[in-house]
């Protein structure tokens, strides 16, 4: 939750902590209550604090710093307002609705910050009485509500003392359990005999990073233990360069439980280590009870969250602790945290986001720190942190991120909304109903994007989502979850709306429906470059290393992620070698979509031809569903003998796991899958269990509108239109399929290039340099 600080010996540690911190730590009571009542937008927030500043005399001071010490606690913070003439301090607070339904516990948490920041202030100006003033400022009416108290700096200051006793024994546990840490790190062991061909030189790269505190790009080949590769120095890193935290983030399940797994090995090189991890899991996954609502009234866990919280929390870390000689380590995954937080009647989920602030190492997904909402690094920012960050498989950073900062609206969801709607909401619904009629009439095609937002469009739809706010705020027992639901993706689309630039497209794409009433049309905010939201995140952090086997070429993502000019950049030397891999381009095949038809038999015999000669295990990409069914087809027509098995569409976890099990060290056969799916990467089978894969596509994206704008801003703004629309995103799928074969250096395997575009110099540019690749002769030339 703070930051710590161990200076010289003959200084004592000293514990610094946000005012908003220690009152959330020694303040909050009662329920946990999240029924909707929904708060003003972040901009809506701002300006709501501008319109009552600006109501103020001239030496008004807004935004004042403070901080004061009790003991080794350091409090800092800036407090909202203070009016030196009339000695008021403010603290100013926007919301919608109807203030008397703010919960009791809300309230009081805002007197209490206030009164610290009254003690700090009197103990700063010497002053011997306040007026201390919670301001309420309602975005919809303008106005405020001003409750206000009379305190002595006596009263203040005993106020202050008890808030820093309370949270005191917490805080000593808190320096003993970091300086402890950071002795062990620091003569913490590696935890094998010896480092992996090619581990060392991403581990230096790792700490060299943290040690300069840069941003870092490294590729990085399979089979190297790269997780290990990249904990471990920043873990050392965290004692050497005064890091607090680690955050280690993952696109998927697979890459956290290895996360999780590296820190156990990590931890058999430091027996003693007091490293407490966690595994943060989404909301979805860790509810209990997902048919209540987050509220006393409704959920049992919710009832009493905070009451009950400080026993939860203690025992959260006590699990943590180092054990006994023999005993197991533990982390806090998701299935301990879970019964730890059952057994205190807590929430799972909150539990989580508490232990977020007193654990050295977080594993969660990429959005925890990079999205718009993103709670780590809220944190990072309210606690000042000194933090590292590890980005696993960093090569679906710039997919993940499109996402993240893209918002689409479909009108058949309002035309549905508009019927069942609350009669107070269907006049500020219609008129963004009929803004989108005209959107829809003044385009004839069926896809279109546009330079600039449509404005009136915009401003209906800004004043519906205050509408419904305001609605929602005076009928907080009233739940829809279409509406809650159209409620959010407004508030998202018009946040971005905000932001719109060169970075983002805007397009409507429409669909006929038999009768006018049944056509439909989807806007969208697409984000294509999400540098400009990415780079703040990077500047917030100590060291940033993004690490992958797929990483080229590094300008591609420096530029599409908005990695700072200092970033470094290592190629981590490959521990394979040629011998390893057969590499064999199939040149007279086409893969083009006009001769998919006629390219299926060729592609069956070839991949009968290679069973015959080496029986065993196989996987054979396609670029799509179609194309690897009658792929399938066509190869099981002609080689019946051979065993087949197929990925299907939206397979669940059982299912994936079912395909994946028919590769064992005694079966044979071909598992046909698509590229860039569940089974293109972070798949491993090592030895026979995969000796050989078959890539019969380049996963060039699709040509359609969408993606020929994307290549036209591309080109704009880089210079290289299709390389970053098309060529560099198929070509990592490409190498991350291919990179299942070879798992570790006792591997030998066979991996067919199927398309005579991979004869290319400028595509075999973007494959791994330890490959030796062979164009197949023949006499047949590939359609053009």
């Amino acid at each position: 939750m703070g930051g710590m600080s161990v200076g010289e010996q003959a200084a004592p540690p000293r514990y610094t902590i946000a005012v908003r911190a220690l009152c959330e730590f020694t303040a909050k009571t009662g329920d946990l209550d999240l029924r909707f009542t929904p708060s003003p937008t972040a901009q809506e927030g701002i300006a709501g604090h501008a319109t009552v500043t600006a109501r103020r005399d001239d030496d008004y001071q807004a935004e004042l710093a403070l901080s004061g010490d009790y003991g080794p606690l350091h409090v800092r913070g800036r407090a909202d307002g203070y009016a030196p003439r009339a000695r008021r301090l403010e603290e100013i607070k926007t919301y919608r609705g109807d203030l008397k339904k703010m919960p009791d516990n809300q309230r009081q948490l805002h007197w209490a910050q206030l009164k610290v920041y009254g003690h700090l202030l009197c103990h700063s100006e010497g002053l011997e009485r306040l007026t201390l003033a919670l301001v309420y400022f309602d975005i919809g009416s303008q106005k405020e509500t001003v409750l206000q108290e009379e305190h002595t700096a006596a009263g203040l200051q005993a106020y202050f003392e008890q808030q820093c006793e309370l949270f005191l024994q917490w805080a000593r546990q808190e320096l003993a359990h970091r300086t402890e840490r950071d002795a062990q790190l620091k003569t913490m062991r590696f935890p094998h005999a010896d480092f992996r061909p090619g581990q060392r030189q991403l581990a230096e790269a790792m700490y060299k990073a943290s040690n300069r505190g840069v941003c870092l790009l490294a590729q990085a080949p399979t089979g190297i233990g790269k997780t290990v590769g990249s904990l471990f120095p920043m873990l050392k890193a965290s004692a050497e360069h005064g890091v607090d935290k680690l955050f280690f983030l993952a696109a998927k399940t697979s890459g956290r439980q290895m996360a999780l797994d590296a820190v156990d090995v990590i931890r058999t090189g430091a027996p003693l280590l007091p490293l407490r991890t966690l595994e943060m899991a989404s909301k979805s996954t860790a509810c209990v009870n997902p048919d209540k609502a987050c509220h006393g009234d409704s959920c049992p866990l919710a009832r009493g969250f905070y009451d009950r919280l400080p026993a939860a929390r203690q025992a959260a870390l006590d699990i943590m602790a180092p054990p006994a000689p023999g005993g197991a380590f533990l982390a806090l995954d998701r299935e301990t945290l879970r019964a730890i937080a059952l057994a205190h009647e807590v929430c799972p989920y909150y539990l989580s986001s508490e232990m977020a602030r007193w654990c050295d190492i977080v594993i969660g997904d990429y959005n925890y720190y990079f999205d718009l909402s993103a709670m780590l690094h809220s944190l990072t920012l309210l606690n000042d942190w000194k933090v590292n960050v590890l980005v696993d498989e960093a090569h679906n950073m710039v997919s993940r991120a499109r996402k993240m900062y893209s918002a689409d609206m479909e009108h058949a969801a309002l035309r549905l909304l508009r019927k069942l709607a609350p009669e107070q909401l269907k006049k500020p619904l219609d008129r963004v109903h009929r803004q989108w009629n005209q959107l829809e009439k003044d385009q004839a095609a069926e896809y279109q994007s546009y330079a600039a937002l449509p404005e009136k469009f915009m401003g209906a739809l800004q004043t519906a989502a205050t509408a419904i706010a305001d609605y929602m705020a005076e009928h907080p027992a009233y739940v829809d979850a279409d509406l809650q639901a159209f409620y959010f993706n407004a508030l998202l689309f018009t946040r971005l709306a905000e932001s719109f630039g060169d970075h983002a497209l805007f397009d409507i794409e429409k669909s006929e429906g038999a009768r006018a009433s049944h056509s439909n049309s989807v806007l969208c905010i697409r984000n294509i470059v999400p540098a400009p939201f990415l780079k703040p995140r990077f500047e917030s952090s100590h060291s940033t290393a993004l690490f992958s086997a797929t990483l080229s070429p590094w300008n591609y993502f420096g530029d599409m992620l908005g990695m700072p000019d200092s970033t470094a950049w290592v190629d981590v030397e490959s521990p394979f070698v040629a011998e390893q891999l057969s590499v064999q381009v199939a040149a007279h095949i086409s893969t083009r979509y006009q001769h998919r038809q006629q390219s299926l038999r060729p592609i069956a015999e070839l991949m009968g031809e290679q069973y015959r000669r080496q029986p065993g295990n196989y996987l054979a990409f396609f670029s799509s569903f179609d194309y690897m069914e009658k792929a399938a087809n066509q190869f099981a027509e002609r080689y019946p003998d051979v065993p087949v098995w197929r990925q299907s569409r939206r397979m669940d976890e059982a299912e994936r796991a079912q395909f994946l099990a028919r590769y064992t060290l005694d079966s044979e056969g071909i598992g046909f899958a698509v590229l860039g799916g569940s089974f293109g990467e972070g798949v491993d089978l090592p030895g026979a269990r995969l000796i050989g894969a078959f890539v019969a596509t380049l996963g060039l994206p699709q040509i359609n509108p969408v993606n020929e704008q994307i290549r036209q801003r591309m080109d704009a703004i880089f210079g290289a239109g299709y390389d970053y629309t098309y060529t560099f995103p198929g070509m990592q799928k490409v190498v991350q399929a291919a990179g299942r074969v070879i798992r570790t250096q006792s591997d030998r395997g066979t991996v067919y290039l199927i398309d005579d575009r991979f004869g290319r110099p400028e595509i075999q540019q973007l494959m791994p340099a330890w490959w030796r690749i062979e164009v197949a002769a023949t006499d047949r030339a590939p359609a053009q």
